[in-house]
């Protein structure tokens, strides 16, 4: 029996890069013909044009199939909306700028059939990107592997290719605060890595700045990690520790030389030090709470519209 390949696209605001993308797609399907294929985007509310050129795809090709969601509901969200509806054996999830060059799914799909479940690919260049961006990225997933109790892969992103068994492990988990990278790593199973150069975008502009970049960072660390709370108590247990001793050794200093009232700039810059740190402890705590917040409340993670022009029910 053909096995089929489901191959996933995430999309906002692509209408530029969607053309160039099937036909690189198309070249790559062309030439696997032991495989049935299905090709999935999923249109994350886009404002352009996205939509009427999926709608084109789809009538010129029915192995293209597009899900339009209610609204944008961000790329983690739109992930997810992809895995509950892709029909495959596997599934290649790949972005929609050209970055992630199709030329590398023979490789994915020969890593698969010797056993591997999820074969990820490794950038080996990160491309056309900033000197600080590369280094805050890095030092990022440094943290966040350090602070983990699993292994946490780096320089590497959602282009991946993943089994049936992944695919359905990743439907179950319906947190609404989601870092799917980190995902990847906690439900293990069997990986390959597979070692490629990142390109540049072909078209149209980046959807990732840094004030978008630095909260999925905090959406990655508060997802899979308490370690923020545990150094926010280390923290206070040491403060406190110095304070007591800081205090027996003017009690002391009191009662031998007598009270000097000295120190009066030392005494604000402490008090502004220590209540800084409250703040930030107060903080962590806040991220965390307003996560419980967000889950505990039960909505669903994305709402979708259509599936292929037809009302989803």
């Amino acid at each position: 029996m053909m096995k089929k390949v489901s191959i996933l696209v995430p999309c906002y605001n692509e209408e530029q890069s969607l053309p160039l993308l099937y036909e690189e797609l198309i070249k790559v399907i062309d030439n696997l013909p032991d495989y049935e294929w299905e090709m999935l985007f999923v249109n994350d509310g886009s404002k352009d044009g996205t939509m009427n050129v999926l709608a084109s795809m789809r009538e010129k090709d029915k192995r293209v199939n597009y899900l339009d969601l209610s609204r944008n509901f961000g790329k983690e969200n739109a992930m997810l909306a992809g895995f509950d509806f892709v029909t495959g054996d596997c599934m290649i999830l790949m972005d929609a700028d050209l970055q992630d060059p199709p030329t590398l799914i023979p490789d994915m799909l020969k890593e698969w059939e010797n056993g591997y479940q999820d074969v990820y690919a490794k950038r080996r260049d990160r491309g056309k990107e900033s000197w600080l961006r590369k280094k805050l990225s890095m030092l990022f997933y440094r943290i966040l592997d350090h602070s983990t109790r699993f292994d946490i892969l780096q320089n590497v992103g959602d282009f991946r290719l993943l089994d049936r068994q992944c695919i359905d492990a990743l439907r179950r988990m319906r947190e609404t605060e989601r870092y799917t990278k980190g995902m990847f790593c906690w439900i293990g199973f069997n990986k390959k890595e597979v070692v490629f150069d990142r390109g540049d975008r072909k078209a149209g502009d980046s959807k990732w700045n840094f004030k978008s970049l630095f909260n999925l960072a905090i959406e990655g660390i508060t997802s899979f990690t308490t370690a923020p709370l545990r150094f926010a108590t280390v923290v206070g247990f040491v403060i406190a520790f110095c304070a007591f001793m800081a205090g027996l050794f003017y009690l002391v200093k009191t009662i031998i030389f007598g009270d000097q009232a000295r120190g009066f700039t030392t005494l604000i810059v402490f008090i502004s030090f220590f209540g800084g740190l409250q703040l930030m402890a107060i903080g962590i705590l806040g991220e965390y709470l307003g996560r419980i917040f967000n889950e505990v409340k039960g909505r669903p993670v994305y709402l979708a519209n259509t599936y292929n022009g037809e009302p989803v029910k």
